[in-house]
Protein backbone atom coordinates (compact mmCIF):
# COMPACT_ATOMS: atom_id res chain seq x y z
CA UNK A 1 0.00 0.00 0.00
CA UNK A 2 1.44 3.66 -0.79
CA UNK A 3 2.25 6.22 1.28
CA UNK A 4 -0.90 8.98 1.94
CA UNK A 5 0.98 12.30 0.39
CA UNK A 6 -1.35 15.46 0.80
CA UNK A 7 -1.63 17.71 -1.78
CA UNK A 8 -2.38 21.04 0.80
CA UNK A 9 -1.06 24.05 -1.32
CA UNK A 10 -0.50 22.49 -4.52
CA UNK A 11 -2.67 23.35 -7.64
CA UNK A 12 -4.73 20.57 -9.59
CA UNK A 13 -3.66 21.54 -13.33
CA UNK A 14 -6.99 19.56 -15.21
CA UNK A 15 -5.66 17.95 -18.51
CA UNK A 16 -6.62 18.40 -21.71
CA UNK A 17 -9.25 15.50 -22.38
CA UNK A 18 -11.05 16.52 -18.83
CA UNK A 19 -14.79 17.08 -20.51
CA UNK A 20 -16.48 17.38 -17.22
CA UNK A 21 -17.82 20.60 -17.51
CA UNK A 22 -17.22 21.77 -14.04
CA UNK A 23 -13.54 21.23 -14.11
CA UNK A 24 -12.47 21.67 -17.99
CA UNK A 25 -10.17 23.77 -18.28
CA UNK A 26 -9.12 24.73 -14.67
CA UNK A 27 -6.99 25.14 -11.86
CA UNK A 28 -7.97 24.43 -8.35
CA UNK A 29 -6.15 25.44 -5.53
CA UNK A 30 -6.08 22.46 -2.41
CA UNK A 31 -7.06 23.70 1.06
CA UNK A 32 -7.39 20.83 2.79
CA UNK A 33 -6.82 16.99 1.67
CA UNK A 34 -5.90 14.08 3.71
CA UNK A 35 -7.15 10.41 4.30
CA UNK A 36 -10.99 11.78 4.57
CA UNK A 37 -10.92 13.60 1.51
CA UNK A 38 -9.82 16.80 0.13
CA UNK A 39 -11.28 20.22 -0.60
CA UNK A 40 -10.27 23.07 -3.29
CA UNK A 41 -11.54 26.18 -4.89
CA UNK A 42 -11.44 26.56 -8.61
CA UNK A 43 -9.03 29.83 -9.17
CA UNK A 44 -9.82 30.32 -12.76
CA UNK A 45 -13.27 30.45 -13.72
CA UNK A 46 -14.80 33.84 -13.37
CA UNK A 47 -18.79 34.22 -12.41
CA UNK A 48 -18.43 37.88 -13.41
CA UNK A 49 -17.45 41.44 -12.46
CA UNK A 50 -19.93 41.95 -9.68
CA UNK A 51 -20.13 45.49 -7.67
CA UNK A 52 -19.29 44.69 -4.33
CA UNK A 53 -23.39 45.59 -3.42
CA UNK A 54 -24.34 43.21 -5.70
CA UNK A 55 -21.89 40.71 -4.07
CA UNK A 56 -23.70 41.40 -0.79
CA UNK A 57 -26.82 40.59 -2.08
CA UNK A 58 -25.99 37.26 -3.24
CA UNK A 59 -24.49 35.86 -0.42
CA UNK A 60 -27.40 37.48 1.37
CA UNK A 61 -25.36 39.30 4.11
CA UNK A 62 -26.45 41.98 5.90
CA UNK A 63 -26.51 45.43 4.91
CA UNK A 64 -23.13 46.28 6.08
CA UNK A 65 -22.19 49.66 7.22
CA UNK A 66 -20.16 50.50 4.03
CA UNK A 67 -19.47 53.51 1.71
CA UNK A 68 -17.97 51.08 -0.46
CA UNK A 69 -20.69 48.20 -0.27
CA UNK A 70 -23.14 50.61 -2.04
CA UNK A 71 -21.17 52.12 -4.36
CA UNK A 72 -21.16 50.69 -7.92
CA UNK A 73 -16.91 49.90 -7.37
CA UNK A 74 -15.99 46.51 -9.14
CA UNK A 75 -14.18 44.21 -6.64
CA UNK A 76 -11.90 41.97 -8.40
CA UNK A 77 -13.74 39.11 -10.52
CA UNK A 78 -15.62 36.28 -8.34
CA UNK A 79 -14.48 32.98 -9.43
CA UNK A 80 -16.69 29.64 -9.86
CA UNK A 81 -15.14 28.15 -7.00
CA UNK A 82 -16.50 24.48 -7.97
CA UNK A 83 -20.04 22.80 -8.07
CA UNK A 84 -20.00 21.77 -3.97
CA UNK A 85 -21.66 24.84 -1.78
CA UNK A 86 -22.39 26.81 -4.62
CA UNK A 87 -24.16 29.67 -2.97
CA UNK A 88 -21.89 29.89 0.32
CA UNK A 89 -18.59 32.50 -0.55
CA UNK A 90 -14.93 30.97 -0.20
CA UNK A 91 -11.80 33.37 0.33
CA UNK A 92 -8.63 32.38 -0.15
CA UNK A 93 -6.22 35.27 1.18
CA UNK A 94 -3.33 36.08 3.10
CA UNK A 95 -2.53 36.57 6.67
CA UNK A 96 -4.01 34.82 9.84
CA UNK A 97 -7.06 32.62 10.22
CA UNK A 98 -7.35 34.08 13.59
CA UNK A 99 -8.28 37.27 12.31
CA UNK A 100 -11.86 35.64 10.80
CA UNK A 101 -15.12 34.13 12.71
CA UNK A 102 -14.65 30.71 10.11
CA UNK A 103 -11.24 30.23 9.23
CA UNK A 104 -8.67 27.57 8.54
CA UNK A 105 -5.11 27.84 8.37
CA UNK A 106 -3.73 26.70 5.14
CA UNK A 107 0.03 27.51 4.78
CA UNK A 108 2.10 29.96 7.25
CA UNK A 109 0.90 32.71 4.71
CA UNK A 110 -2.31 31.40 3.52
CA UNK A 111 -5.93 30.99 5.15
CA UNK A 112 -9.34 29.69 3.72
CA UNK A 113 -11.97 32.25 5.25
CA UNK A 114 -16.21 31.80 4.87
CA UNK A 115 -17.13 33.66 7.27
CA UNK A 116 -19.16 37.47 6.24
CA UNK A 117 -16.41 39.31 8.69
CA UNK A 118 -14.23 39.19 5.88
CA UNK A 119 -16.45 40.15 3.37
CA UNK A 120 -16.53 43.45 5.49
CA UNK A 121 -13.38 44.13 6.07
CA UNK A 122 -12.80 44.05 2.02
CA UNK A 123 -15.95 46.46 1.18
CA UNK A 124 -14.18 48.80 3.81
CA UNK A 125 -11.14 48.15 2.64
CA UNK A 126 -9.32 46.84 5.59
CA UNK A 127 -9.51 43.07 4.44
CA UNK A 128 -6.44 41.09 3.71
CA UNK A 129 -3.86 42.31 1.36
CA UNK A 130 -4.52 39.20 -1.28
CA UNK A 131 -7.75 37.35 -1.53
CA UNK A 132 -9.91 35.55 -3.96
CA UNK A 133 -13.42 35.65 -3.79
CA UNK A 134 -15.04 32.52 -4.86
CA UNK A 135 -18.68 31.44 -4.54
CA UNK A 136 -18.81 27.26 -4.42
CA UNK A 137 -16.00 24.61 -3.71
CA UNK A 138 -14.72 21.40 -4.63
CA UNK A 139 -14.93 18.10 -2.90
CA UNK A 140 -13.36 15.09 -3.10
CA UNK A 141 -14.39 12.19 -0.35
CA UNK A 142 -11.56 10.25 0.89
CA UNK A 143 -9.64 8.19 -2.08
CA UNK A 144 -11.50 9.86 -5.11
CA UNK A 145 -8.67 12.65 -5.68
CA UNK A 146 -6.35 9.57 -5.55
CA UNK A 147 -8.57 7.62 -7.91
CA UNK A 148 -8.69 10.81 -10.52
CA UNK A 149 -4.65 11.22 -10.38
CA UNK A 150 -4.46 8.00 -11.43
CA UNK A 151 -6.21 8.24 -14.55
CA UNK A 152 -4.43 11.01 -15.33
CA UNK A 153 -6.97 13.73 -15.03
CA UNK A 154 -4.86 16.28 -12.96
CA UNK A 155 -0.85 17.35 -13.23
CA UNK A 156 -0.04 19.08 -9.97
CA UNK A 157 2.00 20.73 -8.44
CA UNK A 158 3.12 23.31 -5.74
CA UNK A 159 1.08 26.86 -5.62
CA UNK A 160 2.30 29.98 -5.48
CA UNK A 161 1.62 33.36 -4.51
CA UNK A 162 1.95 34.91 -8.29
CA UNK A 163 -0.10 31.65 -9.88
CA UNK A 164 -2.86 32.57 -6.96
CA UNK A 165 -3.49 35.70 -7.02
CA UNK A 166 -1.63 37.91 -9.39
CA UNK A 167 -2.17 36.55 -12.82
CA UNK A 168 -5.23 37.23 -14.69
CA UNK A 169 -8.06 34.42 -14.87
CA UNK A 170 -7.82 33.68 -17.75
CA UNK A 171 -3.83 32.97 -17.73
CA UNK A 172 -3.36 30.74 -14.41
CA UNK A 173 -4.12 27.57 -16.69
CA UNK A 174 -0.53 28.13 -18.37
CA UNK A 175 1.14 30.06 -15.68
CA UNK A 176 0.36 26.85 -13.22
CA UNK A 177 1.08 24.70 -16.20
CA UNK A 178 4.47 26.71 -16.83
CA UNK A 179 5.60 26.30 -12.88
CA UNK A 180 5.84 22.48 -14.25
CA UNK A 181 7.88 23.78 -17.61
CA UNK A 182 4.67 22.34 -19.87
CA UNK A 183 2.80 24.33 -22.34
CA UNK A 184 -0.54 23.27 -22.13
CA UNK A 185 -2.09 24.50 -25.17
CA UNK A 186 0.54 21.63 -26.84
CA UNK A 187 -0.18 18.90 -24.75
CA UNK A 188 -2.83 16.14 -26.42
CA UNK A 189 -6.36 16.23 -25.63
CA UNK A 190 -6.45 12.42 -25.83
CA UNK A 191 -6.26 9.92 -22.73
CA UNK A 192 -3.86 7.35 -22.26
CA UNK A 193 -1.39 5.65 -20.39
CA UNK A 194 2.15 5.12 -21.45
Amino acid sequence: MSQFQSLRNHFLIAMPHLEDSNFSGTVTYICEHNKDGALGIVINKKLSQLPVAELFAQLELPNPNSGLAESEEVVPAIMEGGPVHHERGFIIHTGSADDWESSMTVTDELALTTSVDILDSIANRRGPEQFLIALGCAGWEGGQLEKELQDNTWLTCPATLPVLFDAPAEQKLQAAAGLLGIDINLMSSQAGHA
